[in-house]
C-alpha cells in the first residue's frame, strides 16, 4: 500500500505538468508563462504570509487575536503558496480555491475574549467589570 501512495504522489507533478502542456498547446499561449508566473506568484504569497505571520504571532501573544485561528489561516495560505510553486496548472487551480474560499469563517479576533485591533471595542487599561453579585449554593 506504501508503494501505492509513493507512485500516487511522485505521479502527479508528472501529470500536472502534462495536463499544463496541453492546455499551453491548446490555448497558444507560451508555457513558460503557464509556468513561471505561478511561481511568482507563489514566492510572493510566501513571503508575504511570512511577514503577515510575525504580526499575527505577536498579535496572540498579545492577546489581541485568536491564536489557532490565526495558525489555521496561515498554513492555508502556506499550503496554496506552495501549491503555486509546484509546476502545473490543476494544483494551481488548487492553490486559488485554498486563497478564494477561506476555511474559518467569521471575522478575526470574534472568539470570546478576543478584541480585533481594526474594531474599536473597550479601552485597553480597562479590566474591572462593575456590577453586583451572590453566591448560590
Amino acid at each position: 500500500m506504501r508503494i501505492v501512495y509513493l507512485l500516487i504522489v511522485l505521479a502527479f507533478p508528472v501529470l500536472d505538468l502534462l495536463a499544463t502542456l496541453r492546455i499551453a498547446d491548446w490555448t497558444g499561449v507560451p508555457l513558460w508563462v503557464w509556468l513561471g508566473l505561478p511561481l511568482i506568484a507563489g514566492f510572493l504569497t510566501l513571503r508575504n504570509e511570512r511577514l503577515e505571520f510575525r504580526a499575527r504571532t505577536i498579535a496572540a501573544l498579545r492577546g489581541d487575536h485568536a491564536a489557532l485561528r490565526d495558525l489555521f489561516d496561515s498554513g492555508r495560505k502556506v499550503l496554496a503558496g506552495f501549491l503555486l510553486i509546484l509546476p502545473g496548472v490543476i494544483s494551481d487551480i488548487v492553490a486559488l480555491a485554498l486563497l478564494a474560499f477561506p476555511l474559518n469563517l467569521g471575522a478575526a479576533g470574534s472568539a470570546p475574549g478576543m478584541r480585533d485591533a481594526r474594531r474599536p471595542g473597550p479601552a485597553r487599561g480597562r479590566t474591572t467589570i462593575d456590577g453586583e453579585y451572590r453566591r448560590l449554593q
